[in-house]
């Protein structure tokens, strides 16, 4: 669309301001939608109570007189006939508007009404009367130096002169079948309703052709990435999967198994394997990843794991050498720690095919690093990375396999849109043995009887985690620290038991030295923040106890809880909060991270659910995931009718359809 220079009153201020507001040209000015609405109705004062809001027009009878107080302060009073009555009108801190109320004067009057003194306290007077029996005003999200009256002016400007340059995307059989307006007609009634009922189909226009441009791309994408053939043709050797499978020191769960199968199929397929593997905390999603990693071996090609954190990948690492100790596969974990040198000769050794897995963190997506033949890339808390970074490591191979691994279980309606252009595996079987982690909610008035769960676990050689929100004491926030914790529970447990901290600040070497010591039981109570949330397994480790608990979300919560009923033993999490006990009441009566996820999607929102603005990502500005599912729903199956209609790829009613999915095929 045009550029908002064009837009008359937008100077180079007024570009600099809107650019705060990511709008960028006159497209993104008119679809800077309202956040809500002031509904103005004239009010009958003859029948309003006391100190009714109320709102009524009328013309300046009196001269306003203005008292003085308090230094700056300042009152002002003057008489205004509504044709009904004449009423006082007082404001306060509003003396510079006296040069405008002259007699005779038409204005609006907003305000407090108080019948046995006939007068209105106002709150706002404005300077024109109601021109109808009910006026919808917008209001916008502004940035400072931004009024709302200055933007909706810009906007307006923009639907006067340009509104016809808006593409029509959703085509006249669905807009006849649900009785849509125009696009022209949802944009300049979403910003200047007339009345109640059209601003309620220009919202549900507008909140459909978002989420139906959306599942349009998405299952383009999808059937894309299908058709495609990846370029890779492995010979695996299945036998040696399946007698790998059967050496292993445990045996996989059904839902292990079927995902397994379901990765063996997209690698040997002509197809681009692009899955999400999603499983709650402790379904065993590393081991399937693993197998993934070696069928890709097997078939010739490398692998790479990219995991968030350095403990994680190390741990990764570890993990990996065990399980691969009788069979000859090179492994190297790369993380941003190492020195110069030491990088230098693994980047070497990737490049000239002497290095078959590679496993670590953001230092696998550096621009220095080559691989020989990528042919699998597995992304650990694929949510904890940016869409950038995913595809940075992707784009290291030529159109490697795509394997993303999420412990944070998605709600149906996420796993929908963000993940609809994959296809999903679902980990809900934990592994035999495990018992369900018992989780108790208490106050801190009740601590001595978590210091006393504490002292029976630790008598049974059993360790514990203590997390804390922060690391150092905070002016702002009254919350229990790191230090504060380590010292009140040396008073506690310190003659008997080592008590040792782990947080995000330490360096590597530090962070490293203390997670081995408390794999190894050196370490009794490690304390901790939530850097122990993802992947970390000590299955000596029964107990957690979470300080401030109410700070956190529910899924995040769950996650911490998974650090723990990591064995047979029977396990435990202790949350301590003093507030929002209803809330956090859901972790108390189910482990099932599905139920707790949706639950937390209520509660928190779609874009916060991940402490990611993941909708935010994906630019809705009408839709809402969580309130417009059966919008979203209906959409889906209207977008995949589209796509699969013989007519779509030559019809000229579908050409703007076919021109916005034209961009993604520059994604890759």
């Amino acid at each position: 669309m045009s550029n908002l220079k064009e837009v008359r009153g937008i100077g180079i201020k007024g570009l600099s301001l809107l650019k705060k507001l990511t709008i960028n040209n006159i497209e993104d000015l008119l679809a800077h939608y309202p956040f809500r609405y002031v509904f103005l109705t004239k009010t009958n004062l003859q029948k309003a109570t006391n100190d009714e809001i109320v709102v009524t027009d009328g013309t300046v009878e009196t001269i306003p007189t203005i008292n003085r107080f308090k230094g700056k302060m300042s009152r002002m009073v003057f008489r205004l006939n509504t044709n009904d009555l004449v009423v006082n009108v007082v404001i306060f801190n509003r003396a510079f508007m006296k040069s405008h109320l002259r007699i005779g004067k038409a204005v609006t009057v907003i305000g407090k009404y108080q019948p046995l003194k006939n007068t209105i306290i106002a709150s706002e007077i404005r300077l024109t009367k109601l021109e109808d029996a009910l006026t919808i005003e917008p209001v916008y999200h502004t940035t400072k130096g931004l009024s709302n009256k200055v933007l909706f002016n810009y906007i307006n400007k923009a639907l006067d002169n340009h509104l016809d340059e808006l593409v029509e995307y959703i085509p006249l059989d669905i807009k006849n079948k649900y009785n849509f307006l125009s696009k022209k007609e949802a944009v300049k009634n979403i910003h200047q309703p007339s009345d109640v009922e059209v601003l309620k189909k220009a919202k549900i226009f507008l909140k459909y052709e978002e989420l139906f441009l959306f599942m349009l791309k998405i299952n383009y994408l999808k059937q894309t990435n299908r058709q495609t053939p990846s370029g890779l043709i492995r010979d695996i050797n299945l036998a040696k999967v399946e007698g790998f499978i059967n050496n292993l020191p445990f045996l996989l769960t059904f839902d292990q198994k079927r995902a397994i199968n379901d990765i063996l199929k997209d690698l040997a397929a002509k197809s681009r394997m692009n899955r999400l593997l999603q499983g709650d905390v402790g379904s065993g999603k590393t081991v399937v990843a693993f197998i993934a990693m070696y069928a890709n071996y097997l078939g010739g090609y490398q692998s790479a794991l990219m995991v968030p954190t350095e403990i994680l990948a190390l741990q990764h690492y570890q993990s990996f050498l065990t399980l691969f100790k009788n069979i000859n596969i090179r492994a190297v974990l790369l993380t941003g720690s190492l020195k110069a040198r030491e990088k230098k000769q693994i980047y070497e050794k990737i490049k000239n095919n002497q290095v078959d897995i590679i496993i670590g963190t953001h230092a696998l997506i550096q621009e220095g690093l080559e691989f020989y033949n990528l042919g699998l890339v597995v992304t650990d808390e694929q949510h904890r990375f940016g869409v950038n970074q995913r595809a940075n490591l992707k784009n290291k191979g030529v159109m490697p396999d795509i394997l993303y691994m999420s412990a944070t279980p998605i709600p149906r309606t996420y796993a929908l849109t963000i993940y609809g252009d994959m296809d999903i595996s679902n980990l809900k079987n934990k592994p035999s043995g495990r018992k369900e982690i018992i989780t108790y909610l208490k106050s801190m008035s009740e601590i001595k009887a978590v210091l006393s769960l504490m002292w029976q676990e630790l008598n049974k050689n059993h360790q514990i985690y203590v997390v804390a929100p922060l690391i150092e004491e905070s002016d702002k926030l009254d919350l229990s620290n790191i230090n504060f914790l380590k010292e009140k529970m040396t008073l506690a447990f310190g003659k008997k038991y080592t008590i040792d901290i782990l947080h995000g600040k330490m360096d590597n070497k530090e962070k490293e030295q203390i997670m081995n010591l408390f794999i190894q039981n050196k370490i009794n109570i490690l304390i901790s923040t939530t850097i122990i949330e993802v992947g970390i397994d000590v299955t000596n480790a029964n107990m957690i106890v979470i300080f401030d608990a109410d700070r956190f979300g529910l899924s995040t919560l769950h996650q911490l809880r998974g650090r723990v009923g990591r064995s047979d033993i029977q396990s435990y999490a202790i949350l301590i909060s003093n507030t929002d006990n209803e809330r956090l009441k859901i972790l108390t009566e189910t482990n099932d991270g599905f139920k707790i996820s949706e639950q937390d999607f209520i509660l928190r929102g779609q874009g916060e659910l991940f402490g990611l603005k993941q909708s935010g990502d994906m630019g809705f500005k009408a839709a809402d995931l969580k309130k417009d599912f059966k919008i979203l729903m209906q959409a889906k199956e209207d977008a995949l009718n589209l796509l699969n209609n013989k007519e779509f790829d030559t019809n000229i009613e579908y050409k703007n359809l076919r021109e916005s999915l034209m961009v993604l095929n520059n994604l890759d």
